[in-house]
């Protein structure tokens, strides 16, 4: 799937909702679903700057995809951090970096964020995109 139709399936998703109750109840439910991040990856180096709360990301490149990983110390964070990972991981370096995100405003994810966490989810954007970057240029 690429990472458009991933965009669009994220939408059709957040359009079921009524009020943002629900939509905060499903982001945290994603983040439960997130795969396990090991502590050992939970270092300085895979430490997301910017973010209001404590987010590792990190990234492997395997048979010419990008693969991420990443938690937070936050439940909601954690879910949209496992949002982030839904759609961009398993694609090509160059698709994620030139990747749109207006998805991102569709849902209305930025506007129910306080702005210290909207900040940080621009941060992780960011990392994501950084480290696609890096591969592509290797």
């Amino acid at each position: 799937m690429s990472i458009l139709e991933k965009q669009y399936k994220i939408i059709n998703e957040f359009s079921l909702f009524e009020d943002w109750n629900d939509t905060y109840e499903y982001i945290i439910a994603a983040g439960r679903c997130l795969k396990e991040y090991p502590d050992s990856h939970k270092t300085d180096n895979h430490l997301i700057r910017g973010c209001q709360s404590k987010v590792w990301l990190r990234a492997e490149f395997v048979d010419g995809i990008m693969l991420y990983g990443g938690d937070s110390d936050t439940a909601i964070i954690k879910g949209i951090i496992a949002i982030l990972l839904e759609v961009f991981s398993g694609n090509l370096p160059e698709d994620i970096i030139s990747a749109d995100t207006n998805f991102i405003k569709e849902i209305g994810l930025k506007d129910f964020l306080a702005p210290t966490r909207a900040n940080g989810l621009v941060a992780m954007i960011n990392q994501i995109k950084s480290y696609a970057l890096e591969q592509s240029s290797n």
